[in-house]
Order: structure tokens, then C-alpha cells, then sequence
């Protein structure tokens, strides 16, 4: 039973943790494992049997908490071992307990996982700004279509407002016809959120990565995470200058 893990392109601090805590674990009970042993089996070997004993055929569930979870249903390392270590007398059964310490730390690392994910999304709320926009001092705007103005980001600004400014509701529908009517009125095309902000960073250990604009007022940031959008407001625009 094994829950996904993606430490490949985001670094999670919380399940990282829990995952060497869930290794931690593993170690124990395989040391504890070849004490009791009286044949005494060799640590490189044991720890080959745990890692192939790993491998498994899972079925995939819901998602929990936007994570993916997958159920080892049946212990595919442990048959290849089977079939490889009977073949020399005494060695399956020596190793055979690291075989299914291997299966069974599936489950090991799904309650590490489901014990993670919560303390990771409270430490880290993703409904916060300040969630993806911890770091801010060196922030700069550029315009990303041609209706942006030649205007600058008021960084002052922008520390002042960051843990002022309301989340509200996309208003994807309503903003694309919006769209559509001033295109209708107007040879001009304007894009609601022509500016991208740069030179920012998401708290540390959270694994977020997001893409962020700014409306054409100034007063609107949209985040573009890879599992949802976020659209927060300020009482003051953030950006600064002439035409």
C-alpha cells in the first residue's frame, strides 16, 4: 500500500520527514529481524530482499487530500524472490521475513504519507498568499501581452498588503465575457492579467511552485498552481508609473 510521493520537481518538507521516519522504522524491525535469527543472514542481502520485496501489484483509489493513493494487493517482489532464493537450500527461508518486510512496508509508508499530507497543508495552508508568495523583496513585474502598461511593481506596496489582501471567487465566466464585450467595443484587445510576476519564492519546504499574475489594475494577483487557481484582492494597487 503505497501513497505517491513526487520529491522528483517539488520539495515537501513535511512528507520528506516522515518518509526517512518510515525508513527509520523499516531499519528497526529488519535489525531486530536478523538478532532473532539464529541463522544469521547477511545485512547487504537483507537489504536487497526488503527493497525488491517492494515491488508490487497495486490498484489505484481517489485521491486523498489531492494526492494519489495506490493499495498493493499482491507481493510481486516476494514471488520473485521465492522463485530465486528456493533454488539454494536454507535460503528462503532465511530471507524470507525481509522478503515480506519489504511487502508489508507499503504500509508502512501509507500511514507515514496520510499522517504528512494534514501536517503538510496546515503548516503550508494553500489557500494563504503567503503560502506562494513568502519572499517578495526583489519582486518585479514584466507585461506578458500588448494591452500591459508600462508600469513597475510597488514592492512596498505589495509587503504591506500581502497578508491584507481577500481571497475571492474566479470569476472565469463572467471575466470571459467581460472579455469578449470590451473586444466588441474596442479594435484594442485587453487581457485581464497582461503582467507575470517574477523574483518571488513560496515558503521553504512547502513544494509549490506557482505561476503568478497581476491584473491590469494592479490590484488583483492570480496564482496558477498545478492543482488549482487562486485569486486574491488588495485595497491598493501594487503597481506604479506612467503609461
Amino acid at each position: 500500500m503505497t501513497l505517491n510521493y513526487n520529491f522528483a520537481f517539488s520539495f515537501q518538507l513535511i512528507p520528506i520527514i516522515t518518509l526517512i521516519l518510515a525508513w527509520c522504522v523499516i531499519a528497526i524491525i529488519a535489525y531486530r529481524m536478523m538478532k532473532k535469527q539464529q541463522v544469521k543472514p547477511k545485512a547487504w542481502k537483507g537489504l536487497v530482499c526488503v527493497l525488491v520485496g517492494l515491488f508490487s501489484f497495486s490498484i489505484n483509489f481517489p485521491s486523498l487530500w489531492d494526492t494519489p493513493i495506490k493499495i498493493s494487493i499482491l507481493p510481486l517482489g516476494v514471488w520473485i524472490l521465492y522463485a530465486f532464493l528456493k533454488r539454494k537450500e536454507g535460503s528462503w527461508v532465511t530471507y524470507r521475513r525481509f522478503a515480506w518486510l519489504g511487502f508489508w512496508a507499503n504500509f508502512i509508508f501509507l500511514a507515514a504519507a496520510l499522517i504528512a499530507v494534514p501536517i503538510q497543508n496546515a503548516t503550508y495552508p494553500k489557500n494563504e498568499l503567503s503560502t506562494y508568495m513568502s519572499t517578495v523583496e526583489n519582486a518585479s513585474i514584466r507585461s506578458i501581452h500588448p494591452s500591459g502598461k508600462k508600469r513597475v511593481l510597488d514592492t512596498d506596496t505589495l509587503l504591506k498588503q500581502l497578508h491584507n489582501m481577500s481571497q475571492e471567487k474566479i470569476q472565469g465566466i463572467q471575466w470571459y465575457q467581460e472579455k469578449e464585450i470590451r473586444s466588441e467595443q474596442s479594435t484594442k484587445r485587453n487581457e485581464r492579467f497582461p503582467y507575470q510576476l517574477f523574483g518571488t519564492s513560496s515558503k521553504w519546504g512547502s513544494g509549490l511552485y506557482p505561476i503568478i499574475y497581476v491584473e491590469a489594475d494592479g490590484k488583483g494577483i492570480l496564482i496558477s498552481a498545478p492543482q488549482k487557481q487562486l485569486f486574491f484582492r488588495s485595497n491598493e494597487s501594487l503597481l506604479k508609473g506612467g503609461e
